[in-house]
């Protein structure tokens, strides 16, 4: 694996490359016995997982903030496939409130759950802070995802226990994550404004991602739960996750069209580690092009790793505590 693999789509030890789309990637197997939730499935490459999720006969949960949008892609979904199971959810990754909200209903229904897809993001937005105080891109992309994935943790291990079906949990990352600020992660400057970045402020929130599951993976571990935890860098794409930077992304696009994937290969990284059989026991390992891939050092430090993980589980607590 390497530049010469991301231009040319060779495939790597997977048997799989840059130039897989999902249905490739997935191509064969039977997700009828599966449920899963993701983030942020109707629209971009989270649709495309969800259509292909469908597609594979998984019962797909699509958590979005836009109803309408997750209705119309319910719909679109439900036309091309008459036997698809798609239910959606209102959850707005920016609010604890809504996350709570989500989580509540989900449970609710009785479902089981076999895999999370922790997917949505916002990308190199404006500085701003949510309605719980915390800065927009982390509080959205990782902490948002960090208290998901804690409501929904005991539904996963009762359902992996019940079932015996290993449960998964993917983490959408990105390359951004090696385009962090100097110390990694902020802890003492999450929300500083003068010293903001938005690019940056990404990088890290994407590195917080990849802690997070790596973290998780190694708790998981020596409980000896059978569910793993990865995390995935889709590749470039150009979908509506970039509007705040669209045209410096065109610019990039023109200049380095070859590194570029369409949406359906875009997705099929995610769609790989959510549901092929080769990963079956695989965690706590980064994922590009459908194959592993070494992270920074940073993401694969385990001292800052628990950093994070004790820092987000206090920023909740706070931030609860103020609701």
């Amino acid at each position: 694996m390497g530049i010469i693999s991301l231009i040319t789509g060779w495939p790597g030890p997977s048997g799989f490359g840059s130039a897989t789309t999902a249905e490739q990637a997935t191509a064969g197997i039977d997700a009828a016995n599966l449920t899963v939730i993701i983030t942020g499935g109707a629209s971009g490459i989270g649709l495309e997982t969800s259509r292909v999720l469908a597609l594979r006969g998984a019962h797909v949960i699509i958590a979005a903030r836009n109803m309408e949008t997750a209705n119309e892609a319910k719909q679109t979904i439900c036309k091309s496939y008459e036997n698809a199971k798609i239910d959606v959810l209102h959850l707005d990754l920016s609010s604890l409130k809504s996350v709570k909200t989500f989580a509540d209903n989900f449970i609710a229904l009785n479902l089981p759950l076999n895999v999370l897809i922790n997917n949505a993001g916002i990308m190199f937005c404006p500085y701003q802070l949510t309605q719980d105080g915390i800065e927009m891109q982390f509080a959205t992309n990782h902490l948002g995802h960090f208290y998901l994935t804690n409501l929904l943790l005991d539904k996963m291990k009762n359902t992996a226990s019940a079932t015996g079906i290993e449960g998964r949990i993917i983490n959408m990352s990105s390359v951004a994550h090696l385009h962090t600020y100097e110390e990694g992660i902020r802890f003492d400057a999450i929300n500083d404004k003068n010293s903001y970045s938005d690019k940056k402020a990404y990088g890290q929130s994407k590195l917080a991602n990849i802690l997070h599951a790596n973290k998780l993976s190694r708790r998981l571990k020596e409980e000896g739960v059978n569910i793993t935890v990865n995390s995935v860098h889709p590749g470039i794409i150009m979908t509506n996750l970039m509007r705040h930077s669209l045209n410096l992304m065109r610019i990039m696009k023109l200049l380095t069209y070859v590194l570029w994937k369409n949406v359906p290969q875009g997705a099929a990284t995610t769609c790989y580690v959510a549901l092929h059989p080769n990963l079956k026991g695989i965690s706590g390992k980064y994922f590009l092009d459908c194959n592993e891939w070494p992270a920074s050092d940073f993401a694969r430090d385990p001292k800052l790793a628990k950093k994070l993980w004790d820092y987000s589980n206090h920023l909740l607590d706070s931030a609860l505590q103020r609701s």
